[in-house]
């Protein structure tokens, strides 16, 4: 039995497809901060009925255990589907508590008319649920103060 033809499952994933996000992350011990980098996003899906290009932002949660304990956004990139945003974060982190710590990115849609859109997100630390999250936050943890930068792909909210 065959479902999908080549051409038709290349079309099924465009359309699950939520984008990519490239964010650095870097620890630095003594200081005992997280420095968060919203570097750039790539393909991500038009989510406005009209079709027009997005105007995505990136909002940045912080996370101890489930408690949200800071947030920030990224500027508004208008009418593109691959924003730059090159802007960086830096969260206060006493160093026995990054395990417990996790790191939630939603791409967000900004509309004028009508409610912001989720695109997609992407959680890196404790609570990341991929194996590149998880890679990741383990290769920032184990190389302190060095720039860890990688692409990731977004996720349904």
């Amino acid at each position: 039995m065959k479902l999908f033809s080549g051409a038709e499952w290349n079309g099924f994933q465009k359309c699950i497809s939520r984008g990519e996000l490239q964010v650095s992350l870097s620890y630095q011990p003594v200081a005992q901060r997280m420095t968060v980098v919203v570097l750039k996003a790539r393909h991500l899906p038009k989510m406005d009925i009209t079709g027009l290009s997005g105007n995505p932002y990136v909002k940045v949660n912080v996370y101890y255990g489930r408690k949200r304990i800071a947030k920030k956004k990224t500027h508004v990139k208008k009418c593109t589907l691959n924003p730059v945003f090159n802007e960086s974060f830096i969260y206060d982190i006493p160093t026995d508590l990054l395990p417990d710590i996790s790191i939630e990115f939603l791409v967000i849609d900004f509309d004028r008319t009508t409610k912001n859109e989720v695109v997609g997100r992407l959680i890196l630390g404790a609570h990341s649920v991929t194996a590149s999250g998880a890679e990741h936050w383990r290769e920032v943890c184990e190389s302190p103060r060095k720039p860890v930068a990688k692409w990731h792909s977004l996720s349904e909210y």
